[in-house]
C-alpha cells in the first residue's frame, strides 16, 4: 500500500493552504526532544500557517537545544522536562534518539490520556514496541522523516497502529506536509523507506561530491564545480517529479551516439556506479531490518 497525500508543492500548499489551515487544525502540538528534526516540524507547521506558535509545546533536557528551538519557532513554550508536554499536547511527538525511547516510553505509558494521538520519529523503534509500553487504546503513528525536512524540501513516510484512525493520520500528514511531501505505508515498507529517502540524502552527496570533484579536476574552481553539481542534482530530480516521465526515457533524451553523455555513462558501467548505488539502498534497509530486531 501506497498512498500519495503531496498533490501540490510544500510552497503551494504555504501559500494556498495556510490560512484556511490556520482556522481548521485546532490541536496543539508537543515534541518530546527539541532537537533539529523537532524544531524544523514544528517551525514548518507554524510558517506555513497550520498552528499558531501558542498551539506548540517542546521539552528537552538541554539547554542548548531548549534554546534554539525557541530561537527558531518564535513564541512557542519550551520546558526542561516533558510532563506540561504530556498533560497539555493532543499530539505528542517523540522526536528522541532511539536509546532513550524504552525510559521515555516508561514515563508516557502511565499519563497517556485517551484523546492524544503518539507520534514516534524515533528510528528504528517498531509499532509494536510503541504499543506495549502504552494503554491498550492508545493511537500510535511511526514516521520515518529525512533531513531535507530541514530546507522544506522532505519526503516522509508513515504508518499506524490498528487503534489509529484516518483522522490521525490526516493531521500527521497536515504536520509532515508543511515540511515537505508526505506517503503512507505499510510498517513493513518502513525498513525500505529507511534505506531510500531516509539515508539516500547521503548517497546523494557523494554523487554531488564526485560530480564536483570531477570538474575541479577538469579546470572549474571548486566551488563553481560543487554548485553546478548541486543544481544539476536537483534540477535533474524536478524533471523526474515534474514531467512523469521515467528516468530511462529523460537520460535517453540527453544520451546521444558518440557524445559526451555517453562517454560519461560507459565511464559509470564499467565502475558499476549505477549498481553501487542500488546496493547501497538494500544494504541500508537491511541494516534497519537488523536494528528493528535489536
Amino acid at each position: 500500500m501506497l498512498i500519495d497525500f503531496s498533490t501540490t508543492t510544500n510552497a503551494s500548499n504555504k501559500a494556498n493552504n495556510g490560512i484556511q489551515a490556520l482556522s481548521e487544525f485546532t490541536k496543539s502540538v508537543g515534541f518530546v526532544g527539541a532537537g533539529r528534526m523537532a524544531t524544523a516540524l514544528a517551525r514548518g507547521c507554524v510558517e506555513s500557517g497550520l498552528v499558531s506558535a501558542e498551539q506548540v509545546l517542546a521539552s528537552d533536557p538541554s539547554l542548548e537545544a531548549r534554546q534554539a528551538f525557541a530561537e527558531q519557532v518564535a513564541g512557542v513554550e519550551v520546558f526542561d522536562t516533558s510532563e506540561p508536554i504530556l498533560s497539555r499536547a493532543d499530539i505528542i511527538v517523540l522526536a528522541i534518539k532511539p536509546q532513550v525511547m524504552s525510559s521515555v516510553l516508561e514515563n508516557l505509558g502511565s499519563q497517556i490520556a485517551e484523546h492524544q494521538l503518539v507520534v514516534s520519529i524515533a528510528a528504528g523503534v517498531t509499532l509494536s514496541t510503541i504499543t506495549e509500553a502504552l494503554p491498550a487504546k492508545a493511537r500510535i503513528i511511526r514516521v520515518m522523516p529525512n533531513t531535507p525536512c530541514l530546507v522544506g524540501e522532505g519526503v516522509s513516510c508513515f504508518s499506524r497502529a490498528k487503534e489509529a484512525t484516518d483522522e490521525d493520520a490526516e493531521d500527521v500528514r497536515r504536520v509532515l506536509e508543511s515540511v515537505g511531501h508526505a506517503y503512507e505505508v505499510t510498517e513493513e515498507q518502513l525498513d525500505a523507506v529507511t534505506g531510500l529517502s531516509g539515508s539516500g540524502p547521503a548517497f546523494i552527496y557523494q554523487v554531488i561530491e564526485s560530480m564536483a570533484k570531477g570538474g575541479a579536476q577538469m579546470g572549474l574552481p571548486a566551488e563553481l564545480a560543487l554548485k553546478l553539481a548541486a543544481q544539476t542534482a536537483r534540477g535533474a530530480a524536478q524533471m523526474v517529479l515534474a514531467t512523469g516521465r521515467s528516468p530511462i526515457e529523460l537520460r535517453e533524451q540527453v544520451t546521444s551516439p558518440g557524445g559526451t553523455t555517453v562517454a560519461g555513462l560507459d565511464a559509470l558501467a564499467k565502475l558499476r556506479g549505477a549498481e553501487a548505488f542500488c546496493e547501497a539502498v538494500v544494504v541500508a534497509t537491511r541494516r534497519s531490518q537488523e536494528l528493528g530486531r535489536g
